[in-house]
């Protein structure tokens, strides 16, 4: 391999849908909203949003790079970690939590 090349790719930017999500998100949740960029494995990284009202959204982005880039492009999101202020903004309803809970919890 020559000295010149390199063997890094640049991160995938933010597709447009991407974006809409978020930006449609912070629209319903209120701003700010904390993002937490989480790796899921080979399938990516996953941005999980919690919103002003304490909602939880995500948006599925291929690597932690391009869910950074996704922060930095949307000025309503706060890059977050999952520490006690971020976990206690979260409002997880009775609705959410038998969604989670798949089907056998609705049989």
């Amino acid at each position: 391999m020559a000295e010149n090349e390199s063997t890094e790719t640049s991160p995938a930017e933010p597709t447009n849908g991407q974006l809409s999500a978020a930006t449609s998100f912070v629209a319903a949740h209120g701003a700010p909203v904390k993002a937490v960029v989480e790796r899921i494995g080979r399938g990516g990284a996953r941005v999980v949003l919690v919103g002003a009202d304490g909602a939880l959204g995500d948006v599925v982005v291929p690597s932690p790079e391009t869910g950074e880039a996704l922060i930095a492009a949307i000025g309503d999101l706060d890059a977050a970690e999952w520490d006690s202020e971020t976990v206690n903004a979260t409002v997880i309803g009775a609705e959410h939590r038998r969604r989670m809970a798949g089907p056998r919890a609705r049989a």
